[in-house]
């Protein structure tokens, strides 16, 4: 049977026990303080990214909805020259699910003395389904009613409330390029009737956004036909690579944008921003990593006795060294996976625990009119995950190389002379 080298050995006793004269097994306070800090660092890191990947994702979801995963239009906003074409190229490849023609253009949205400027939609009810939610569930019924030749429409809730708007009620669209006449260029007007409003969970749409059928919209802004075709893919983390393949397939003068190109920005200052919380909340391990410095050389000066004794015996410097290098990692190993266990955890069951807090001390972290969503959303990712780990354990392991190097330098004479 193969022995456990004496290095790794003596290493978890100095780790486990505190002074020589406490052999009862507890593990020593200023060791237990160091795994205590190197966990509670390792925790924050992961429940911080997972509550922030959670917000990404719930933003990013509600954003799409509404926002195509690939858009495909005509240049300087003309009807697409054949969109049944386009339809069923695009249905053809083996990562879209949906597609559905649209027309999209900037108008005002006038009543009374109120106007807004507003992205116009126009939409088939009947297809429109296959590539966003709003056409899902109870507002299925609501975008049925968009008839051809009846110029109804369907507001976001936020730009029907700054209106003062509701079902019935008659709005006055004003289109961008007016007609010419002996008088000037005078705007186009028409008169149309609000069907009712949608919530998309995502302001910017709620306030900006509002839905006609596209004949209407065609009719309005002199159009042969829609203007563009959406397009909904099976997985939406393939969005490049599959509008890049589908402007092969399309070829002419056709435009393809995807969802990560119409919301760069957004997903750019997300991906800024979790970049530096990563960054700060490594600092937070990197201090109580280096705890293990004075932890070690704390150890090395009770157990010097101890160190000359094992080089009277044959003892190495090199096998010294390996003694308190083996306690320092234990404490890394340990205090990392016991941040990891706290940290998933708390992430895993953040649904539970902050609904709980919030009861406890009646306070509401998420209130539902100032925020997108009402819940702490959290999703751990193992791309996190695994490089929190990775770098606790390197700087423990590097905050025991002095103290170890320094335990092998220890004399034997001098450290026996007064013992």
């Amino acid at each position: 049977m193969r022995q456990i080298p004496y290095e790794l050995w003596i290493g978890w006793r100095y780790t486990r026990a505190g002074r020589a004269t406490r052999r009862n097994g507890f593990i020593s306070f200023i060791s237990g303080v160091s795994m205590l800090g190197i966990a509670l660092g390792v925790a924050a890191l992961i429940i911080v990214l997972s509550v922030m990947n959670g917000f990404q994702k719930e933003v990013r979801d509600r954003m799409l909805g509404v926002v195509s995963h690939i858009e495909v239009y005509a240049a300087d906003a003309q009807a697409l020259p054949d969109v049944e074409q386009t339809l069923a190229q695009a249905r053809s490849h083996a990562q879209v699910v949906g597609a559905a023609p649209f027309i999209a253009a900037q108008a005002l949205l006038a009543r009374g003395e109120d106007m807004k400027g507003v992205m116009l939609r126009g939409i088939d009810p009947a297809q429109e389904h296959l590539v966003s939610d709003l056409a899902g569930g109870a507002q299925a019924a609501l975008l049925q009613r968009l008839v051809p030749g009846e110029f109804g429409i369907v507001l976001g809730a936020e730009l029907a409330r700054a209106l003062g708007v509701r079902a019935g009620d008659k709005v006055t669209l004003v289109a961008p390029s007016g007609q010419v006449t002996p008088a000037g260029v005078v705007p186009r007007l028409k008169q149309m009737t609000v069907l009712g409003s949608f919530d998309s969970g995502h302001y910017e749409f709620d306030a900006a956004l509002a839905l006609v059928h596209w004949q209407d919209a065609a009719k309005l802004f002199r159009l042969e036909g829609p203007s563009g075709v959406r397009i909904k893919l099976r997985d939406l983390h393939q969005a490049r690579e599959v509008a890049s393949d589908l402007r092969q397939r399309l070829g002419g003068d056709l435009y393809l944008r995807d969802w990560t190109q119409q919301n760069r920005t957004w997903f750019a200052a997300v991906q800024v921003e979790k970049r530096m919380m990563f960054i700060i909340l490594t600092l937070i391990v990197a201090v109580a990593a280096f705890n293990l410095v004075s932890t070690l050389v704390m150890t090395v000066t009770d157990k010097r006795a101890d160190i000359a004794i094992l080089r009277t015996l044959g003892a190495s410097p090199g096998s010294i060294m390996s003694i308190f290098v083996v306690q320092g990692a234990l404490v890394g190993v340990i205090g990392t996976l016991a941040g990891l266990l706290l940290g998933l955890g708390v992430a895993l069951n953040i649904d539970v625990i902050v609904p709980a807090l919030e009861q406890a001390l009646g306070a509401s972290f998420l209130p539902k009119d100032i925020y997108l969503i009402s819940r702490m959303p959290s999703e751990p990712q193992a791309g996190d995950i695994l490089p929190i780990a990775i770098i606790s354990l390197l700087l423990a392991f590097a905050a025991t190389l002095y103290p170890s190097w320094r335990a092998s330098q220890v004399n034997p004479a001098q450290a026996l002379r007064y013992e």
